[in-house]
């Protein structure tokens, strides 16, 4: 059973006679986008090799056959030990530094499989604090500061899984918040080198934030701690103090108003903003809760209705018949897998593998390809360790903070 491509190559030499340089040509026709098509173009070579060397019939038709599947998903050895050292590498600093962990790959991205609101609910359940962007002290990147004693979780238990709570606090970066591009990144570092800013004003007017920046900002609380103002303070200001924006004349020349003389950054008493809406509020602007996700607004009558959780899976007997819901963060069809879909569904405790055969998804592609969040009915299959759900019944989800997250699709 050929594992590597160095092997198939190793088989055409022994088997088929081939030189180094034919060999070489296999190795790239495997690895090539028309690998069907270049495979096709050497079967003959193969065939009359081995048959020089009494290899025919069935036995050489076997042997080509490994040769033709391994160009679906062939992988060269140094690959794979690379890969595997990788793998290694990231769960042993993941599992003793899982702030600075999460803070690397979110400094990374875009990147890899998963999206930035994957990789904060991770965090959290392996007892990362991570907290919103904040004027004063984010940078451009996630940064790490120590960790506050009145945010959760700290190494919340589920279900017998336990993460001890890091000593560090993970804080968005700046660039985390939309439409802030780096020229005003850049802007933003140089004026607080500075001093730090004043006021919502003094910010606009030393940095020609726009409105929608600023707005943009508010939205992600950016403001709250630095000037005292809260998400909808900030939002009635914003207007406002882009007045003090510096204007660019078309001669190169720039005005800008007296400092002080911006009227109307004062809002009048406001209510707060509800839970439900803060999470709302962060995904907008930054596509990341750092509170609470949005399946726990839904937790209890999902409950009421026997719907379970990703952490309850761990626990439930093997071929049990169960319910899960949660939010899609992928949907693949790999070619190779005649037809069968795989999405990943993510609640509050973690993410669900769901396979849809070839027959569900044909039944149910409309819902399962369209809707954010999904309810799933399927068959548990528990196996050394890997949970999966075997679909039977998609239905969507109907939760309107979904609509905030973008799931990564077929890619």
């Amino acid at each position: 059973m050929p594992l590597f491509q160095e092997q198939l190559m190793q088989l055409a030499v022994d088997c088929a006679g081939f030189s180094a340089a034919e060999a070489d040509q296999l190795r790239q026709a495997m690895g090539s986008k028309r690998s069907h098509a270049r495979m096709e173009r050497m079967r003959d070579r193969l065939l009359r090799g081995m048959a020089e060397r009494g290899i025919d019939g069935p036995t050489a038709a076997l042997i080509y056959e490994k040769l033709q599947a391994f160009a679906d998903f062939g992988f060269p050895e140094s690959h794979s030990v690379s890969f595997a050292y990788l793998v290694y590498a990231s769960a042993w600093v993941k599992y003793h530094y899982p702030a600075e962990f999460a803070a690397a790959l979110l400094n990374a991205q875009p990147m890899g499989f998963y999206s930035p609101h994957t990789i904060v609910r991770d965090a959290r359940r392996h007892g990362v604090q991570v907290l919103g962007p904040d004027l004063a002290r984010s940078r451009r990147d996630a940064t790490l500061e120590p960790r506050t004693d009145d945010v959760e979780p700290v190494g919340r238990p589920w279900r017998g899984f336990h993460a001890e709570p890091s000593h560090l606090a993970v804080r968005l970066g700046l660039r985390a918040v939309r439409g802030l591009h780096d020229a005003l990144l850049d802007r933003i570092d140089d004026e607080r080198a500075v001093r730090p800013f004043a006021d919502l004003e003094d910010f606009v007017r030393r940095t020609g934030a726009t409105v929608d920046q600023v707005e943009a900002l508010a939205t992600a609380g950016a403001f709250e701690q630095c000037f005292g103002q809260s998400r909808r303070a900030a939002l009635w200001a914003a207007g406002a103090a882009g007045a003090a924006r510096p204007l660019v004349r078309r001669d190169g020349t720039v005005v800008e108003t007296l400092p002080g003389v911006t009227t109307g950054t004062e809002a009048p008493q406001l209510p707060g903003m509800t839970e439900p809406e803060t999470v709302a509020a962060d995904l907008w602007a930054t596509g990341i809760s750092v509170g609470k996700h949005p399946t726990e607004f839904v937790r209890e009558e999902l409950a009421r209705q026997g719907v379970v959780t990703a952490a309850d899976l761990r626990v439930l007997p093997d071929r049990s018949v169960v319910e899960v819901a949660g939010i899609v963060t992928h949907r693949q069809q790999p070619a190779t897998a005649k037809g069968t879909v795989f999405l990943n569904l993510e609640d509050e405790t973690g993410l669900v593998n769901v396979i849809c055969t070839k027959g569900v998804w044909s039944r149910f592609r409309i819902v399962a390809r369209s809707s954010p969040a999904l309810r799933v009915r399927g068959v548990l299959e528990r196996h050394q360790g890997v949970v999966n759900l075997v679909a039977g019944r998609i239905t969507r989800l109907p939760i309107s903070l979904a609509a905030g997250l973008r799931s990564r699709d077929f890619r």
